[in-house]
């Protein structure tokens, strides 16, 4: 550590008055305080537990590196009920890097923090580590090329929209440090890191940045001209969400009389056909999902003596909001002894890949409106029939629609169906429904006409 004419950090708490102004700042305690730098103080949600920053001092001792350097360190401290005790070092911590800015997930779970540790992608990166329910920790993972460059990646935070923000100055900036943002999927993964811009960021240094994401209040620092000091504290109110969003609404209606229907479930699921959100309309019928843009999302809607309905939306890639209204029909539908209801029900062929079985995404969507049937009909039976395209020979592609029938019908008995009430059987490519048999050309398209199933009603 470098002697830089500048007073040590301690940590200091302020509190916020009703009208927003700041209570004189005062010592957070004087158990946590040292002789050298504190700093980046963050606490669970149970707020018995804080972990902070502070230069190699443990114990009275200063810890230098190799090179005669005093680097920063994590460290936590426990709250019982009247003050900070047991503070410790965290155990990943070493005297030849620097770790420091430590931020908890919104779980609690994981510990975001900056470290220029060997193995990064530049002066100083962002990892994250696992945080047990012993108190332990698993290996730091770094966030990789998506959030840290070779410049200086630090002071992470994280909302409780669970969105990752940090200081860089290796990302295209306005000058300095600048604070970006990048939303965490629900797989852990980041997606694409967005600058915040002006007035936030500036031409100078400006970092560790926090919001609360209901009030949509925050704070964050900078050293631009216009303060009182070196690195001075900003508040701001963030008016619009970095993040492109819409909203999809409309209501759910009875398709021959227009009639509203009230408490309608509707499930939103993403392009992989996972479901996202589900809620139940209000009484009037009227449902809302607050979503990213440039996305494509489906909607399904189901009400009693209803058939469900899937719609597919396309969200454009600006601020707003996309009308969506989702006509039933009624259920009125009657099947007899060798009906396909595939056609009553409105299913899409029920397709499947070259040479393979699997029920895929869009096929589960499908097969989601047969369930539903068989739940609603519990005395009706099925008999599940599968098909192929003319391509391999016939004995491979009897074997191939035996899978697909019998995938099918495992498919529907892993949701509750009584394997009694389904029979499987394949037909291979006996039964195409085009002209594309062997020694016919044919597209893609046209093949994929006959990998498909169909459901016959065998009892009633």
């Amino acid at each position: 550590m470098k002697w830089s004419n500048q007073a040590f950090s301690n940590l200091y708490a302020s509190k916020a008055k009703v009208d927003g102004s700041m209570a004189a700042p005062e010592k957070f305690t004087n158990i946590l305080n040292s002789k050298f730098n504190e700093a980046s103080a963050i606490f669970t949600k149970d707020q018995k537990t804080m972990y902070f920053t502070r230069n190699n001092f443990t114990d009275g001792k200063k810890g230098r590196s190799k090179d005669k350097r005093t680097l920063l360190k994590l460290y936590r401290a426990t709250f019982d009920e009247i003050e900070w005790v047991d503070v410790e070092e965290l155990d990943f911590n070493s005297d030849e890097f620097s770790c420091a800015h430590p931020a908890l997930s919104t779980n609690d779970r994981e510990l975001y923090f900056a470290s220029d540790m060997p193995g990064g992608f530049g002066q100083s990166d962002i990892y994250k580590i696992k945080v047990y329910t012993d108190g332990t920790f698993g290996k730091p993972v770094n966030l990789g090329p998506t959030i840290n460059t070779e410049g200086k990646e630090t002071f992470p935070f994280i909302s409780d929209d669970n969105e990752l923000y940090f200081a860089s100055d290796g990302h295209p900036g306005l000058g300095g440090l600048d604070v970006f943002v990048a939303k965490i999927k629900e797989d852990g993964t980041l997606e694409e890191v967005k600058n915040l811009g002006q007035p936030l960021n500036s031409k100078d240094d400006d970092f560790a940045f926090l919001i609360d994401s209901k009030s949509r209040n925050g704070f964050f620092s900078s050293n631009r001209p216009g303060g009182v000091g070196s690195d001075d504290i900003y508040r701001f109110t963030e008016t619009r969400k970095i993040s492109c969003e819409q909203v999809i609404e409309g209501y759910v209606v009875d398709e021959e009389t227009g009639d509203f229907l009230g408490n309608s479930q509707v499930v939103l699921l993403d392009a992989q056909f996972n479901i996202v959100k589900e809620m139940y309309a209000s009484e009037l019928g009227f449902y809302s999902f607050h979503v990213d843009c440039d996305r494509k999302y489906y909607i399904r809607a189901s009400k009693l003596k209803h058939e469900t309905k899937e719609m597919t939306i396309d969200v454009p890639k600006a601020y707003g909001k996309t009308s969506v209204n989702i006509p039933l029909d009624k259920r009125f539908k009657t099947y007899a002894k060798g009906d396909d209801v595939g056609p009553k029900l409105g299913i899409r062929m029920i397709y499947f890949d070259l040479d393979r079985a699997n029920i895929r995404p869009d096929a589960a969507l499908e097969l989601e409106k047969v369930l539903v049937l068989l739940q609603k009909n519990p005395n009706l039976k099925i008999d599940i029939r599968s098909h192929t395209d003319s391509r391999q020979t016939r004995k491979y592609n009897q074997k191939l629609s035996d899978k697909r029938a019998k995938a099918t019908m495992g498919w529907l008995v892993k949701r509750g169906i009584s394997p009694g009430r389904l029979t499987a059987k394949g037909y291979g490519e006996s039964q195409p429904v085009n002209k594309c048999v062997d020694g016919i050309d044919c597209t893609e398209a046209e093949h994929q006409q006959n990998r498909r199933s169909q459901f016959i009603v065998t009892a009633m």
